[in-house]
């Protein structure tokens, strides 16, 4: 067979090849499409089942508990940069009337 023969055959079986893989990868895709709309399980990437519809729900629930975890800890964040606050008003006063009060010492008294 010469060079000439073989890229004739090649270029004559390459739109079979195409085609076929073509098929095999639309039919893939409506069997994953079939498997989920019917609530089937896929295969993960190991192999196990993966539950879509399952997930789902599980899904929302966590974002449930999440949300009201995170409300919580805004709650107490928001407590602890009022209290933060305090102490830094205290802190500062304090410091304040203590420098007033070293400079009243250096004042000579009447």
């Amino acid at each position: 067979m010469s060079p000439a023969e073989k890229l004739t055959f090649i270029t004559q079986l390459f739109p079979f090849i195409a085609i076929m893989a073509s098929l095999g990868i639309g039919g893939w895709v409506f069997t994953t499409w079939l498997r989920i709309k019917n609530g089937y399980p896929l295969d993960g990437a190991w192999g196990q089942a993966v539950y879509p519809k399952k997930m789902n729900e599980e899904a929302v629930e966590r974002i449930k508990l999440l949300s009201t975890e995170n409300a919580q800890l805004r709650a107490e964040l928001g407590s602890v940069k009022d209290r933060l606050a305090t102490v830094e008003r205290i802190v500062t006063d304090e410091s304040r009337r203590l420098a007033h009060e070293i400079e009243a010492l250096h004042l000579p008294r009447n």
